[in-house]
């Protein structure tokens, strides 16, 4: 019996990531993390106790998504972001024609 993709994705919007889930989900090392969060490219971050990170699932595609870009193209950080941001773009907009909407 297998779970239904939407209902983990569901769970998983619902919840944060430490530093070290996020790193251990996404296959990248904490230095990476910490490096390309310090630069705005992961979005939005959300401060815990004691001013440590927290991640929401959009960060760990993201992640994952530019870590990928990075390996596979040998694409600079900046790079590896902004293709991510097109892909998710991309996606809003396949929605929304989808749904027959303009907006």
């Amino acid at each position: 019996m297998s779970l239904p993709l939407l209902r983990v994705e569901a769970a998983l919007d619902e919840c944060w990531l430490d530093v070290a889930a996020l790193c251990r989900l996404a296959g990248v090392d904490e230095t990476w993390l910490r490096e390309r969060a310090q630069q705005g490219l992961l979005g939005e971050l959300a401060a815990g106790a004691r001013d440590e990170w927290r991640f929401d699932a959009r960060a760990l595609r993201r992640a994952v998504r530019m870590a990928a870009l990075e390996r596979g193209f040998d694409a600079v950080p900046e790079l590896a972001a902004l293709v991510a941001d097109l892909e998710e773009e991309i996606a809003v907009l396949r929605a929304r024609l989808v749904r027959g909407t303009g907006r």
